[in-house]
Protein backbone atom coordinates (compact mmCIF):
# COMPACT_ATOMS: atom_id res chain seq x y z
CA UNK A 1 0.00 0.00 0.00
CA UNK A 2 2.84 2.38 0.88
CA UNK A 3 4.33 1.89 -2.60
CA UNK A 4 1.00 2.40 -4.34
CA UNK A 5 0.37 5.90 -2.96
CA UNK A 6 3.59 7.47 -4.29
CA UNK A 7 2.94 5.80 -7.66
CA UNK A 8 -0.56 7.33 -7.78
CA UNK A 9 0.84 10.70 -6.83
CA UNK A 10 3.41 10.41 -9.61
CA UNK A 11 0.71 9.54 -12.14
CA UNK A 12 -1.38 12.52 -10.98
CA UNK A 13 1.61 14.85 -11.20
CA UNK A 14 2.39 13.65 -14.73
CA UNK A 15 -1.26 14.17 -15.73
CA UNK A 16 -1.26 17.70 -14.32
CA UNK A 17 1.99 18.53 -16.07
CA UNK A 18 0.66 17.21 -19.35
CA UNK A 19 -2.51 19.29 -18.92
CA UNK A 20 -0.50 22.43 -18.15
CA UNK A 21 1.72 21.82 -21.17
CA UNK A 22 -1.31 21.46 -23.44
CA UNK A 23 -3.11 24.54 -22.07
CA UNK A 24 -3.50 27.34 -24.59
CA UNK A 25 -2.33 30.76 -23.45
CA UNK A 26 -4.72 33.70 -23.75
CA UNK A 27 -3.60 37.24 -22.92
CA UNK A 28 -6.58 39.06 -21.40
CA UNK A 29 -6.61 42.77 -20.61
CA UNK A 30 -8.85 44.59 -18.13
CA UNK A 31 -9.82 48.25 -18.59
CA UNK A 32 -9.38 48.78 -14.85
CA UNK A 33 -7.56 46.94 -12.11
CA UNK A 34 -9.84 47.44 -9.08
CA UNK A 35 -13.31 47.41 -10.65
CA UNK A 36 -15.66 44.64 -9.54
CA UNK A 37 -16.79 44.32 -13.18
CA UNK A 38 -13.55 42.57 -14.05
CA UNK A 39 -13.24 40.43 -10.91
CA UNK A 40 -14.90 37.42 -12.60
CA UNK A 41 -11.71 37.00 -14.63
CA UNK A 42 -9.65 36.61 -11.44
CA UNK A 43 -12.24 34.31 -9.89
CA UNK A 44 -12.27 32.11 -12.99
CA UNK A 45 -8.47 31.89 -12.95
CA UNK A 46 -8.13 31.24 -9.20
CA UNK A 47 -10.96 28.68 -9.22
CA UNK A 48 -9.36 26.72 -12.05
CA UNK A 49 -12.35 27.21 -14.36
CA UNK A 50 -10.35 28.48 -17.34
CA UNK A 51 -7.79 25.73 -16.79
CA UNK A 52 -10.57 23.14 -17.10
CA UNK A 53 -11.40 24.69 -20.46
CA UNK A 54 -7.80 24.14 -21.59
CA UNK A 55 -6.70 27.76 -21.14
CA UNK A 56 -3.84 29.49 -19.37
CA UNK A 57 -5.13 33.05 -18.86
CA UNK A 58 -2.56 35.83 -18.42
CA UNK A 59 -4.12 39.00 -16.93
CA UNK A 60 -2.99 42.56 -17.66
CA UNK A 61 -4.49 45.82 -16.36
CA UNK A 62 -4.93 49.09 -18.24
CA UNK A 63 -6.11 52.58 -17.35
CA UNK A 64 -9.19 52.82 -19.53
CA UNK A 65 -10.60 51.76 -22.89
CA UNK A 66 -8.29 53.80 -25.11
CA UNK A 67 -5.16 52.19 -23.67
CA UNK A 68 -6.77 48.77 -23.80
CA UNK A 69 -7.67 49.20 -27.47
CA UNK A 70 -4.13 50.38 -28.19
CA UNK A 71 -2.78 47.21 -26.61
CA UNK A 72 -5.06 45.08 -28.76
CA UNK A 73 -4.04 46.95 -31.92
CA UNK A 74 -0.39 46.35 -31.01
CA UNK A 75 -1.07 42.61 -30.48
CA UNK A 76 -0.32 43.00 -26.78
CA UNK A 77 -3.50 41.22 -25.68
CA UNK A 78 -5.88 38.76 -27.35
CA UNK A 79 -9.08 39.50 -25.43
CA UNK A 80 -10.16 42.55 -23.47
CA UNK A 81 -12.81 43.36 -20.90
CA UNK A 82 -13.84 46.88 -21.87
CA UNK A 83 -16.89 49.11 -22.21
CA UNK A 84 -19.89 49.29 -24.49
CA UNK A 85 -18.84 52.77 -25.70
CA UNK A 86 -15.54 51.12 -26.66
CA UNK A 87 -17.33 49.62 -29.69
CA UNK A 88 -16.83 53.01 -31.38
CA UNK A 89 -13.08 52.32 -31.59
CA UNK A 90 -13.85 49.59 -34.14
CA UNK A 91 -15.38 52.13 -36.50
CA UNK A 92 -12.19 54.17 -36.16
CA UNK A 93 -10.11 51.20 -37.26
CA UNK A 94 -9.38 49.18 -34.12
CA UNK A 95 -8.80 45.56 -35.33
CA UNK A 96 -11.24 43.98 -32.88
CA UNK A 97 -14.85 42.88 -32.48
CA UNK A 98 -17.22 42.61 -29.54
CA UNK A 99 -17.79 38.93 -28.75
CA UNK A 100 -20.07 39.13 -25.70
CA UNK A 101 -22.26 41.65 -23.90
CA UNK A 102 -20.80 41.41 -20.43
CA UNK A 103 -22.96 43.70 -18.30
CA UNK A 104 -25.99 45.98 -18.57
CA UNK A 105 -26.87 49.25 -16.75
CA UNK A 106 -24.02 51.39 -15.32
CA UNK A 107 -24.37 50.24 -11.71
CA UNK A 108 -20.61 50.11 -11.23
CA UNK A 109 -19.72 53.80 -11.16
CA UNK A 110 -20.13 56.71 -8.78
CA UNK A 111 -19.22 60.39 -8.93
CA UNK A 112 -17.16 61.45 -5.93
CA UNK A 113 -16.43 64.97 -4.68
CA UNK A 114 -14.58 66.43 -1.69
CA UNK A 115 -16.17 67.25 1.64
CA UNK A 116 -15.35 70.95 1.31
CA UNK A 117 -18.74 71.90 -0.20
CA UNK A 118 -17.11 73.13 -3.43
CA UNK A 119 -19.68 70.92 -5.15
CA UNK A 120 -22.87 70.61 -3.12
CA UNK A 121 -25.42 69.36 -5.67
CA UNK A 122 -25.60 68.03 -9.22
CA UNK A 123 -26.44 71.54 -10.43
CA UNK A 124 -22.99 72.67 -9.30
CA UNK A 125 -21.35 70.38 -11.87
CA UNK A 126 -21.95 72.68 -14.84
CA UNK A 127 -18.59 73.77 -16.24
CA UNK A 128 -16.67 71.86 -13.54
CA UNK A 129 -13.70 69.57 -14.23
CA UNK A 130 -14.55 65.89 -13.72
CA UNK A 131 -12.02 63.08 -14.04
CA UNK A 132 -12.69 60.15 -16.40
CA UNK A 133 -10.47 57.24 -17.41
CA UNK A 134 -9.95 57.94 -21.12
CA UNK A 135 -11.73 59.65 -24.00
CA UNK A 136 -14.47 57.41 -25.44
CA UNK A 137 -14.68 55.29 -22.28
CA UNK A 138 -17.80 54.43 -20.32
CA UNK A 139 -16.82 57.00 -17.67
CA UNK A 140 -16.65 59.61 -20.43
CA UNK A 141 -20.07 58.58 -21.69
CA UNK A 142 -21.60 58.70 -18.19
CA UNK A 143 -20.57 62.29 -17.44
CA UNK A 144 -21.66 63.37 -20.93
CA UNK A 145 -25.06 61.76 -20.36
CA UNK A 146 -25.42 63.52 -17.00
CA UNK A 147 -24.70 66.83 -18.73
CA UNK A 148 -27.19 66.07 -21.52
CA UNK A 149 -29.93 65.10 -19.09
CA UNK A 150 -29.42 68.36 -17.14
CA UNK A 151 -29.92 70.33 -20.38
CA UNK A 152 -26.30 71.48 -20.65
CA UNK A 153 -25.44 69.55 -23.82
CA UNK A 154 -22.89 66.77 -23.98
CA UNK A 155 -19.99 69.12 -23.21
CA UNK A 156 -21.57 71.09 -20.35
CA UNK A 157 -19.23 69.36 -17.89
CA UNK A 158 -15.49 69.44 -18.62
CA UNK A 159 -13.95 65.96 -18.89
CA UNK A 160 -10.34 65.35 -17.85
CA UNK A 161 -8.93 61.94 -18.95
CA UNK A 162 -6.64 60.78 -16.16
CA UNK A 163 -6.30 56.99 -16.29
CA UNK A 164 -6.70 54.70 -13.28
CA UNK A 165 -9.24 55.13 -10.47
CA UNK A 166 -6.47 55.89 -7.99
CA UNK A 167 -5.22 58.75 -10.17
CA UNK A 168 -8.72 60.24 -10.41
CA UNK A 169 -9.23 60.02 -6.65
CA UNK A 170 -5.82 61.62 -6.01
CA UNK A 171 -6.65 64.48 -8.39
CA UNK A 172 -9.93 65.14 -6.59
CA UNK A 173 -8.18 65.05 -3.22
CA UNK A 174 -5.51 67.53 -4.37
CA UNK A 175 -8.18 69.87 -5.85
CA UNK A 176 -6.83 69.43 -9.38
CA UNK A 177 -10.34 68.17 -10.22
CA UNK A 178 -13.77 69.05 -8.85
CA UNK A 179 -14.91 65.44 -8.96
CA UNK A 180 -14.26 62.06 -10.53
CA UNK A 181 -16.18 59.12 -11.98
CA UNK A 182 -14.72 56.02 -10.28
CA UNK A 183 -15.74 52.45 -9.63
CA UNK A 184 -17.80 51.73 -6.53
CA UNK A 185 -14.96 50.15 -4.55
CA UNK A 186 -12.76 53.21 -5.04
CA UNK A 187 -15.68 55.50 -4.17
CA UNK A 188 -16.50 53.66 -0.94
CA UNK A 189 -12.83 53.60 0.11
CA UNK A 190 -12.67 57.37 -0.55
CA UNK A 191 -15.71 57.91 1.68
CA UNK A 192 -14.49 55.56 4.43
CA UNK A 193 -11.21 57.48 4.64
CA UNK A 194 -13.23 60.65 5.30
CA UNK A 195 -11.84 62.35 2.21
CA UNK A 196 -15.10 62.97 0.37
CA UNK A 197 -18.57 61.78 -0.50
CA UNK A 198 -20.56 60.17 -3.29
CA UNK A 199 -22.57 62.79 -5.16
CA UNK A 200 -24.17 60.53 -7.78
CA UNK A 201 -24.84 56.87 -8.54
CA UNK A 202 -25.82 55.86 -12.05
CA UNK A 203 -28.11 52.83 -11.85
CA UNK A 204 -31.08 54.90 -13.00
CA UNK A 205 -29.18 56.89 -15.62
CA UNK A 206 -30.27 54.58 -18.42
CA UNK A 207 -31.82 51.10 -18.24
CA UNK A 208 -31.01 49.77 -21.72
CA UNK A 209 -27.23 49.86 -21.94
CA UNK A 210 -24.12 47.69 -22.24
CA UNK A 211 -21.71 49.10 -19.69
CA UNK A 212 -19.20 46.34 -20.49
CA UNK A 213 -18.37 44.26 -23.55
CA UNK A 214 -15.81 41.50 -24.08
CA UNK A 215 -13.64 42.15 -27.16
CA UNK A 216 -11.36 39.90 -29.20
CA UNK A 217 -8.79 40.85 -31.81
CA UNK A 218 -9.47 40.07 -35.46
CA UNK A 219 -6.32 37.96 -35.38
CA UNK A 220 -7.49 35.59 -32.66
CA UNK A 221 -10.98 35.44 -34.17
CA UNK A 222 -9.46 34.23 -37.44
CA UNK A 223 -6.76 31.96 -36.02
CA UNK A 224 -8.03 30.57 -32.68
CA UNK A 225 -11.83 30.42 -32.62
CA UNK A 226 -11.89 27.42 -30.28
CA UNK A 227 -9.87 29.32 -27.69
CA UNK A 228 -12.50 32.09 -27.80
CA UNK A 229 -15.29 29.56 -27.32
CA UNK A 230 -13.42 28.08 -24.37
CA UNK A 231 -12.86 31.50 -22.83
CA UNK A 232 -16.50 32.52 -23.06
CA UNK A 233 -17.64 29.15 -21.74
CA UNK A 234 -15.29 29.66 -18.78
CA UNK A 235 -16.46 33.23 -18.28
CA UNK A 236 -20.14 32.34 -18.03
CA UNK A 237 -19.36 29.31 -15.88
CA UNK A 238 -17.59 31.75 -13.54
CA UNK A 239 -20.63 34.05 -13.45
CA UNK A 240 -22.71 31.03 -12.46
CA UNK A 241 -20.23 30.17 -9.70
CA UNK A 242 -20.35 33.74 -8.42
CA UNK A 243 -24.14 33.67 -8.18
CA UNK A 244 -24.01 30.37 -6.25
CA UNK A 245 -21.04 31.03 -3.97
CA UNK A 246 -21.05 34.55 -2.57
CA UNK A 247 -18.51 33.79 0.17
CA UNK A 248 -15.80 32.58 -2.22
CA UNK A 249 -16.51 35.36 -4.70
CA UNK A 250 -16.34 38.07 -2.05
CA UNK A 251 -13.06 36.73 -0.64
CA UNK A 252 -11.35 36.92 -4.03
CA UNK A 253 -13.02 40.26 -4.89
CA UNK A 254 -11.79 41.86 -1.65
CA UNK A 255 -8.23 40.80 -2.44
CA UNK A 256 -8.36 42.02 -6.06
CA UNK A 257 -10.04 45.33 -5.23
CA UNK A 258 -7.89 46.00 -2.17
CA UNK A 259 -10.84 46.46 0.17
CA UNK A 260 -12.26 44.75 3.25
CA UNK A 261 -14.64 41.80 3.13
CA UNK A 262 -17.68 43.76 4.31
CA UNK A 263 -17.23 46.38 1.59
CA UNK A 264 -16.67 43.71 -1.05
CA UNK A 265 -19.83 41.92 0.10
CA UNK A 266 -21.87 45.10 -0.25
CA UNK A 267 -20.47 45.70 -3.73
CA UNK A 268 -21.25 42.10 -4.68
CA UNK A 269 -24.89 42.57 -3.62
CA UNK A 270 -25.24 45.78 -5.61
CA UNK A 271 -23.43 44.78 -8.78
CA UNK A 272 -24.05 41.08 -9.42
CA UNK A 273 -27.43 41.88 -11.07
CA UNK A 274 -25.70 43.78 -13.89
CA UNK A 275 -23.85 40.72 -15.26
CA UNK A 276 -25.27 38.92 -18.28
CA UNK A 277 -25.72 35.16 -18.04
CA UNK A 278 -25.78 34.68 -21.82
CA UNK A 279 -23.63 37.39 -23.42
CA UNK A 280 -26.32 38.19 -25.99
CA UNK A 281 -26.44 41.77 -27.25
CA UNK A 282 -29.62 43.76 -26.52
CA UNK A 283 -30.92 45.67 -29.59
CA UNK A 284 -32.26 48.48 -27.37
CA UNK A 285 -28.89 48.86 -25.64
CA UNK A 286 -27.12 48.90 -29.00
CA UNK A 287 -29.50 51.64 -30.19
CA UNK A 288 -28.59 53.80 -27.18
CA UNK A 289 -24.89 53.30 -27.88
CA UNK A 290 -25.33 54.04 -31.59
CA UNK A 291 -27.01 57.37 -30.87
CA UNK A 292 -24.52 58.30 -28.17
CA UNK A 293 -21.55 57.95 -30.52
CA UNK A 294 -22.85 60.87 -32.58
CA UNK A 295 -24.19 62.90 -29.64
CA UNK A 296 -20.81 62.69 -27.92
CA UNK A 297 -19.07 63.52 -31.23
CA UNK A 298 -17.12 60.27 -30.98
CA UNK A 299 -18.30 59.46 -34.52
CA UNK A 300 -19.70 61.68 -37.25
CA UNK A 301 -22.60 59.35 -38.06
CA UNK A 302 -24.38 56.39 -36.51
CA UNK A 303 -22.64 53.12 -37.44
CA UNK A 304 -24.08 49.77 -38.48
CA UNK A 305 -23.82 48.10 -35.07
CA UNK A 306 -24.13 44.59 -36.54
CA UNK A 307 -20.62 45.00 -37.97
CA UNK A 308 -19.11 45.72 -34.57
CA UNK A 309 -19.90 42.48 -32.77
CA UNK A 310 -20.52 38.77 -33.22
CA UNK A 311 -22.33 36.17 -31.12
CA UNK A 312 -20.69 33.25 -32.94
CA UNK A 313 -18.48 32.25 -29.99
CA UNK A 314 -21.09 32.37 -27.22
CA UNK A 315 -22.10 29.14 -25.46
CA UNK A 316 -25.22 27.64 -27.00
CA UNK A 317 -28.38 28.15 -24.87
Amino acid sequence: MMKTIPRLLLVAAIALSAHAASAETLRVGKAGREAFSFVPLDIGVRSGIFTRHGLDVEISNFGGDARLQQAMAADGVDISLGSGPGLAFIVKGSPVKGIAAMAGPPLLFALVVRNDDSVKTVDDLKGRKIGVSTVGSVTSWIISEVSRQRGWGFDGITQVPIGENAARVAAVRSKALDGGIVDLASALNFVQRGEGRILLRFGDLVKDFHIHVIFATDKIIAERPQALRGFLAGWFETIGLMRRDKQKSVAIAADVMGTDTATAAGIYDELMPMFSDSGRFNPKALAVLRRSFVEMKTLSEEPDMSRLYTEAFLPKP
